[in-house]
């Protein structure tokens, strides 16, 4: 019997600064009706999808910054996307910044299955940008001021009757994180993310920005027999155009439905989680052809060192 689950890339066009997360939610509600319609099971928003991508500023007094994080979830706000969730029998996955009851701030993402309860919570754990101010940018990148790192790693767990992985934005860009998660059994990765176009340090690769966020989904998809639903914040946000190209990549490495605007853009597709055995049972066989004792520098070195 083929397990299939149906599932729907939820892009958000921008969130300004002035958007209430009461108009926020309800976007997300339109989008998540929409799925319904489609028949989805599962709903992926994107990377800090209640607010605007505040990092690009930076406050001297991080407290400063506090009403753009959640304290609790769901919250009296975010309560009517899990009540109508619930009510329609789809699950969820959403992101949004963090701030814990003892003052910790993370990048933070939850998978809520068709019940409506919390599944899995998953916290980034490669931070890009930079932690201190830098006025000479056009716009910061302070995530490592507004977020830590997770010391969590990379969970893999059972829902939607699948193995089930996350990811946020940066991390889609390292191979430890796929191989992590396949190495659980790993089924389906969902990532949210928020990419600028201009990439400040090295103007260059501006023009590789789309490029880039296929590459290494897909490839991540392919090296791990898995599929990979990338779902952005696209669009003009507060004078800053960011990426939106939201792709669900199957274990081929193909990309099978791709969004084609920078707005809220419902995309769908059935994901057949038995594909993934035809690359994790062949030339992915991880038991069979993998070398794991001649890798000791992915985890014994951080940096580069030339013996």
């Amino acid at each position: 019997m083929s397990r299939v689950i149906t599932v729907g890339a939820a892009q958000l066009g921008p969130i300004q600064k002035e958007h209430t997360r009461e108009e926020v939610v309800q976007r997300l509600l339109a989008l998540l009706r929409q799925a319904h319609t489609s028949n989805c099971d599962l709903v992926v928003f994107p990377e800090l999808a209640l607010t605007t991508f505040f990092p690009r500023w930076f406050l001297d007094n991080i407290t400063d910054a506090d009403h753009w994080y959640e304290t609790a979830m769901p919250s009296p706000v975010t309560q009517p996307l899990f009540d109508e969730a619930k009510k329609l029998g789809i699950g969820f996955c959403l992101g949004y910044a963090e701030l814990t009851d003892d003052g910790r701030r993370f990048n933070t993402q939850i998978l809520v299955e068709k019940d409506g309860s919390v599944v899995a919570k998953y916290r980034k754990v490669h931070i890009p940008g930079h932690e201190t101010n830098e006025p000479d940018r056009p716009f910061q990148h302070a995530e490592r001021y507004y977020f830590e790192p997770s010391m969590e790693g990379f969970g893999v767990w059972n829902a939607f009757g699948s193995r089930m992985g996350m990811m946020i934005c940066n991390d889609r860009r390292w191979p430890e994180t796929y191989r992590v998660m396949g190495l659980q059994g790993v089924e389906m990765i969902l990532c949210g993310y928020n990419t600028p176009i201009h990439y400040v340090p090295d103007p260059s690769q501006d023009i590789l920005q789309g490029f880039h966020n296929a590459l290494v989904m897909q490839s991540g998809a392919y090296q791990n027999g898995t599929w990979v639903i990338g779902v952005a914040k696209g669009g003009v946000e507060e004078g800053v155009d960011s990426l939106g190209q939201s792709m669900i990549v199957a274990p081929s490495g193909q990309i099978v439905a791709q969004a084609f605007t920078t707005d809220d853009e419902l995309i769908t597709a059935r994901c057949d989680l038995d594909w993934c055995r035809r690359y994790t049972g062949t030339l992915f066989d991880f038991d069979k052809y993998r070398r794991p004792e001649v890798y000791g520098r992915i985890t014994s070195q951080r940096g580069v060192v030339i013996d």
